[in-house]
């Protein structure tokens, strides 16, 4: 049996974001990933440094890079989409549950789990997921504002 993990996860580069929008640079899921790891990175520092937090800033870097994995497989929902409702928000969390299950399986036994904790974190890395939840919305309003700079 071959394990395809890896081979999966480069195929980042090919998986568009901002489907219902018109881009003027289009971005991909492993530059956001990027740029997310980079923004927890600050953010964990700042948390640490300047609030006496108690972040895993290499944990939270890791948490960020791995993010967006599931979307490898189901694509990006478009964020007004993905929590129009209740329910639909929690059928997409079903979704990119069994998408994290199955990039799992692309792994041999003994690396499971420590990628299990990156691609769905459980409550033990709640601070750390919550600076990757933040990271994740200024990476958004960054690309906005990118875009609003050269006019769209």
């Amino acid at each position: 049996m071959g394990f395809h993990f890896f081979s999966m996860l480069f195929r980042m580069k090919y998986i568009s974001r901002w489907s219902l929008m018109r881009n003027t640079r289009t971005e991909n899921l492993s530059e956001h990933s990027h740029d997310v790891a980079v923004l927890s990175h600050a953010l964990a520092v700042i948390t640490n440094q300047r609030f006496g937090g108690q972040i895993d800033i290499g944990r939270c870097v890791l948490m960020a890079l791995y993010h967006d994995a599931p979307e490898i497989l189901i694509g990006d929902l478009p964020t007004p989409v993905k929590y129009y409702n209740p329910a639909i928000r929690d059928a997409y969390k079903h979704i990119e549950s069994v998408s994290g299950e199955k990039l799992l399986s692309m792994l041999p036994d003994d690396m499971k789990e420590q990628y299990r904790t990156l691609l769905m974190p459980d409550r033990q890395w709640q601070q750390e997921r919550r600076i990757v939840k933040a990271a994740d919305k200024l990476a958004a309003l960054i690309k906005c504002m990118e875009e609003t700079g050269q006019g769209n």
